[in-house]
């Protein structure tokens, strides 16, 4: 069992002695320190909202976070099955003091998570974080009076979503509805399930062939949007019977796109794509993480715009976009992040612009993949022993590397002329993460082997 704390909240497994999994107990200790933190940060408002996505664990977790909540007096706004993006919007919509998110993201049925909010909608900040984790630690709670216990009321928040996707000006329903487009998608039977044939409709698609779209918490497959796991759509696409596919993870912030002749497009492009069709209507800057493809910065560079990289982590990629005045943002698994709809790697708005910038371009799905720069990604890791020196094999990797273009903000980031390399420690796992990216995978994994065989020595 494992029980992991970070400052956007607590993720673990289900079952297990306090402490060691996600369990009744912890559940209560993190969002009663949760509802303390935003009491001191928000005195005067008394709201919090909470949605779920579909996993096996969702309803018991839902009950115990909604229950404690009240219990700390706070009104709860259950929006019951809903993405993570429809969630953050719904923290806007009801001028909340926050949100809980009970996600664990692509992780596999046993995991789930809290998920934490501020009163933007926006997950906590460092020092935010740190807040609840230290209250959670001490257990100093205060609980409310009888009369002064909050209340609960139910929304569907999915309509205001969709209502939000339909106001942006770059979202062109009368271009999506004039290709006719035949969509193919994989919600891996969680609340995509719900959300995405509905925006798709919304948007002006008819003819949708839906896959594992029960939101019943039963994955068919590893969760992850990655290549290995969705075959069932890829050979679905190869057989000619749809012009795209979309694949989302089962809170519906990251988005995968597969070919009409089932290819993948590459979770790295999903954001670049649709930069580049944000950029050629509204030219501006853009950001991504120190791990996202170096596309980005080639488009962006070439509509007239600044790139810039933040440290891994939406909250950082949102942080660096407000610092720029982004346009655009997001992070190279997948996630879109669009200001003019909000602060958060949301898949429905990814799926609207992608599919308006597919219908301008009037091409097929493999013919716009091939209009932007292309770049291989090798993703490796490195083991770690209880007695490891991370920070020393980092600072020794910065030494040797110190002629070339050296950002140190996340771990240690190497710019080659023809590609680099970035290492970084993993904030849930024992490993050094090693990313790398060239014109070709063999130069790609080349490039890793060569730092990863220095820190070996």
């Amino acid at each position: 069992m494992s029980l992991v704390k970070s400052i956007s909240g607590i993720r673990g497994t289900i079952g297990g002695r306090v402490g060691d999994g996600l369990n009744p107990v912890d559940i209560v200790r993190f969002t009663a320190a949760y509802a303390m933190q935003r009491r001191a940060a928000m005195p005067d408002n008394n709201k919090i909202v909470v949605g779920r996505d579909a996993r096996l664990s969702g309803a018991m977790v839902e009950q115990i976070v909604c229950g404690t909540l009240m219990g700390m007096g706070y009104d709860v706004v259950n929006i019951g099955l809903a993405t993570t993006p429809t969630t953050e919007l719904a923290v806007i919509g009801e001028k909340a003091s926050g949100g809980i998110i009970l996600t664990a993201s692509h992780n596999p049925k046993q995991w789930n998570a809290l998920k934490l909010l501020n009163e933007k909608g926006e997950f906590l900040n460092d020092t935010e974080g740190k807040g609840v984790l230290s209250i959670a630690e001490a257990e100093d709670f205060t609980f409310a009076e009888v009369d002064n216990l909050g209340h609960m009321m139910s929304k569907d928040y999915l309509p205001y979503h969709i209502e939000q996707v339909l106001k942006l000006k770059l979202v062109d329903t009368d271009a999506i509805k004039k290709r006719n487009f035949t969509v193919a998608i994989d919600c891996v039977n969680s609340v995509g399930g719900i959300a995405i044939p509905a925006i798709l409709r919304a948007i002006g698609v008819q003819d949708i062939i839906e896959l594992n779209c029960t939101p019943n918490g039963h994955f068919p497959h590893n969760p992850e949007p990655l290549p290995q796991h969705l075959t069932q759509i890829s050979e679905l696409l190869k057989s000619g019977k749809a012009d795209v596919g979309f694949v989302v993870d089962p809170d519906v912030d990251r988005l995968a796109i597969i070919c009409e002749n089932g290819d993948m497009f590459g979770e790295e492009y999903t954001l670049v794509s649709v930069a580049d069709y944000i950029l050629r209507h509204t030219p501006g800057n853009t950001v991504s993480n120190m791990s996202s493809t170096r596309a980005l910065s080639d488009v962006t560079i070439a509509h007239g715009g600044t790139y810039s990289a933040s440290a891994v982590g939406e909250v950082n990629v949102v942080a660096e976009m407000k610092r720029t005045n982004a346009v655009i943002g997001g992070e190279g698994n997948g996630g879109v992040i669009y200001p003019k709809c909000h602060y958060g790697r949301d898949a429905l708005v990814g799926i609207a612009l992608f599919l308006s910038h597919l219908a301008h371009m009037n091409m097929k799905t493999s013919e716009l993949r091939s209009t932007l720069p292309n770049y291989c990604i090798s993703k490796n890791r490195i083991d770690l022993t209880p007695d490891t020196n991370v920070d020393a094999i980092l600072a020794r990797v910065k030494e040797l590397y110190k002629n070339e273009r050296v950002n140190d903000r996340d771990g240690v980031k190497i710019d080659f002329s023809d590609g680099w390399v970035h290492l970084r420690k993993s904030n849930t796992e024992p490993i050094i993460r090693v990313y790398s990216e060239a014109a070709t995978m063999e130069k790609a994994d080349a490039l890793a082997k060569k730092v990863m065989d220095v820190i070996k020595a």
